[in-house]
């Protein structure tokens, strides 16, 4: 039945049961895909395109007025309010950060460090390192070190100094560095 052949009664039922569908609220943990299909939403995601096209916004410019936001997104200032909030509160957004330009980080030296720990002193090893400011990331990983770590520092003196005192840490068995040479893609900022 198409939508011309369709009496006035019809498509005053057929917009009634999509208002229906439509309002019906899905299990908390759960998004509705389609009207009879749930799928669980992973926890501390982004719940719908809004929050998607949110976060990217923010990603571009993490100092975008609320108004802003709004405005290009097409929805009230307090709905960007309320959404930022619950993606806060949800650990969706852990943080706001600042970008360097290109030549302050050209300036900078990093590199990716791999970390042996002893397994017994790996607490202590990760609350010592959580202090360097130069530290950017610290990832447990798989394979053939425990940890890697992403450093930044002004100089090769600086990163020098900082590798001796990562590895006279007590419990850090090996450490092995790479010298970031050139960025090639960077899409952590």
């Amino acid at each position: 039945m198409t939508k011309e052949s369709m009496s006035s009664t019809d498509k005053i039922e057929t917009l009634t049961y999509r208002h229906q569908i439509q309002s019906i609220r899905p299990i908390q943990g759960l998004s509705m895909s389609d009207a009879s299909t749930p799928v669980p939403s992973a926890p501390g995601a982004p719940k719908d395109q809004l929050d998607r096209d949110l976060i990217a916004l923010l990603q571009a410019n993490a100092r975008e007025s609320t108004a802003n936001l709004a405005r290009k997104l097409g929805v009230a200032r307090t709905t960007i309010v309320a959404r930022l909030a619950r993606l806060e509160a949800d650990a969706v957004i852990v943080g706001y950060t600042v970008r360097l330009g290109v030549e302050a980080a050209e300036r900078a030296v990093q590199a990716f460090v791999g970390l042996s720990i002893s397994p017994k002193a790996a607490k202590e090893v990760i609350r010592r390192l959580t202090r360097l400011p130069e530290l950017r990331q610290l990832s447990s990983v798989s394979g053939e070190f425990d940890y890697m770590a992403l450093l930044r520092t002004e100089s090769t003196t600086r990163l020098d100094a900082l590798l001796d005192e990562i590895g006279e840490m007590e419990g850090v068995i090996k450490t092995t560095t790479s010298v970031v040479l050139a960025v090639r893609i960077d899409r952590m900022a």
